[in-house]
């Protein structure tokens, strides 16, 4: 299982959000510096620009670049990917994975940029077992499942994260998820914070998880990351 240490930015730092919410957070350094950090262990990282996710307008682009350019990792990014240009910018910065959220309701769309580009990922964002768009910020009719049978034939690519545990440290339950997918590559993000609940969504059956605030505040360090993951490949 693919471990892919998590940097959130906003208004140009490393910071954390509580379940989402931007009025919670804490700022955890330079980005510049944090991706050289996980570049010692890791290839890939996950970048979300939260100032992209809550005004529907990417603000980061031009550091998610330098981020590349300098370090040499590969990146899947999210965060206001709400039109074609948007994702095609990112693509032509060296962008591995463009993750689509809110626009993942949208089929036509959908339909429009996986034909165009390869790895697009949607990203289910999961509020009490709906689907949540706008950074979090409203919540759907449409629950996870309905949005994943909807998408399954046009993407194979997803990141399932439960909001109510995003930058909680609180762990991963048996209960918090079953698995509803058969052979699409699923992401696991929310709660992560150590080695058992690692095992336990491998045991599950995902392909990757997203780990963030755990490394942040301790709770789990890199080194410590990569031997697991590479004992696990």
């Amino acid at each position: 299982m693919k471990i892919y240490p998590a940097m959130d930015l906003m208004d140009g730092k490393v910071v954390r959000l509580y379940r989402g919410d931007r009025r919670k957070f804490k700022v955890y350094g330079e980005p510049l510096d944090t991706a050289r950090m996980f570049s010692k262990y890791f290839d890939k990282i996950h970048i979300v620009d939260l100032d992209g996710a809550f005004s529907g307008q990417q603000r980061n682009i031009d550091l998610v670049r330098r981020i590349i350019d300098e370090t040499g990792l590969r990146v899947q990014l999210g965060g206001g990917f709400r039109d074609y240009g948007s994702v095609e910018r990112a693509y032509k910065i060296g962008v591995e994975n463009v993750i689509i959220g809110t626009k993942a309701l949208d089929e036509d769309f959908m339909k429009i940029v996986t034909r165009d580009f390869d790895g697009i990922t949607v990203s289910i964002d999961s509020i009490i077992g709906r689907v949540g768009r706008f950074g979090w910020m409203e919540c759907e009719d449409t629950s996870v499942f309905e949005l994943f049978m909807k998408l399954r034939d046009i993407v194979k690519r997803f990141i399932y994260t439960i909001t109510e545990k995003d930058g909680t440290l609180s762990g991963v339950d048996e209960n918090d998820v079953r698995k509803f997918w058969n052979d699409e590559e699923f992401i696991y993000a929310g709660g992560v914070s150590k080695i058992d609940d690692l095992n336990l969504l491998k045991k599950i059956g995902f392909s990757g998880v997203i780990i963030g605030k755990a490394i942040y505040e301790g709770r789990l360090n890199i080194k410590e990351l990569w031997v697991w993951e590479q004992n696990t490949i």
